[in-house]
């Protein structure tokens, strides 16, 4: 497909590779039926052998030397942001707990103690979907009007583990925060603390939840994506206490905003979050107890968070 003169004239002139889109895995071994068909063949000893693709088994290759890989486009790593998500993440650093806390159980305390609860003051926590999502964007919503009308009396938590310069420009993109306190949870630490996994196929494409997407409207992932695209991995000043994304142990104050964008070692980047990532929400009183908690059931569900005030008493 890609062996004519034209062709390879024209991606020359593009400056792509004729190698780009071989797709045959590199013969290591120096022959085999994995090989080009095509490949010159060397006379070593009174032998015929295939000579190796460049870049194998030679220092001067760089990376690649020795190594038996695709081109570098094809990693994960090189697929699109919008594509990532769709992708079986990496385990959480603890176990996922086997429940979600029920109503008169102390609240779960995360590792890095990133969720501040328990310290005189009622809390509704929402454990979002991911970034560009257009329910995690009606939940993110509600919580913020319910955090305006009820400033001072309770304190509003959104979690997300997409990173903190997407979760930043997804926020941006819906108007702000406001009274809303945004902890950044990457590594899905506090949603496993919190009993909160990966869902199954069932629960994101089961008929109502693609229905129900047809349906909506507020997909920005699209428009998040490209935004990252297009962000260099520098510079990035951390938000006002309270009103963005914090990394910081107590949720809602400044945070080391970081500068390159952070991806797990192996697997798909977490930029984006997972759309495989349950979400769900709950009050706790002033004492840390649990009042109220719901997991959502399918990925288009939308908690219901006047049902965290009514079991806060306000």
């Amino acid at each position: 497909m890609f062996s004519s003169l034209s062709t390879k004239l024209a991606m020359r002139k593009m400056g792509i590779s004729s190698e780009t889109f071989n797709f045959t895995m590199p013969d290591v071994m120096g022959g085999g039926d994995s090989a080009p068909p095509r490949e010159k063949e060397n006379l070593t000893g009174g032998k015929l052998r295939k000579a190796r693709p460049a870049g194998l088994d030679d220092p001067s290759s760089g990376d690649n030397a020795g190594t038996k890989q695709w081109p570098a486009w094809m990693t994960v790593k090189g697929l699109p942001l919008t594509v990532q998500p769709w992708l079986t993440p990496a385990p959480a650093p603890i176990p996922v707990a086997t429940s979600c806390p029920q109503k008169g159980d102390q609240a779960p305390m995360d590792r890095d103690r990133k969720l501040n609860i328990g310290a005189g003051k009622p809390v509704v926590v929402v454990f979002l979907r991911c970034v560009g999502c257009a329910f995690a964007q009606k939940t993110f919503l509600n919580l913020r009007t319910l955090a305006n009308r009820h400033a001072g009396e309770v304190t509003c938590i959104a979690v997300s583990h997409s990173s903190y310069q997407a979760t930043q420009k997804w926020i941006d993109l819906l108007g702000g925060a406001w009274n809303v306190q945004v902890v950044i949870d990457e590594d899905r630490a506090v949603y496993a603390a919190w009993g909160l996994g990966l869902g199954s196929v069932w629960y994101v494409l089961n008929p109502s939840t693609q229905i129900q997407s047809w349906k909506e409207t507020g997909w920005l992932g699209q428009s998040v994506a490209s935004y990252m695209d297009r962000k260099k991995p520098v510079d990035n000043a951390p938000p006002a206490a309270g009103r963005g994304p914090s990394r910081s142990n107590t949720a809602g104050a400044a945070g080391n905003a970081g500068g390159a964008i952070e991806t797990t070692p192996e697997g798909p980047a977490t930029i984006m979050g997972n759309k495989w990532q349950q979400a769900g929400a709950f009050a706790v009183n002033g004492q840390g107890i649990v009042m109220w908690g719901e997991k959502a059931l399918r990925a288009d569900d939308v908690m219901d968070l006047n049902k965290a005030l009514v079991s806060l008493g306000l």
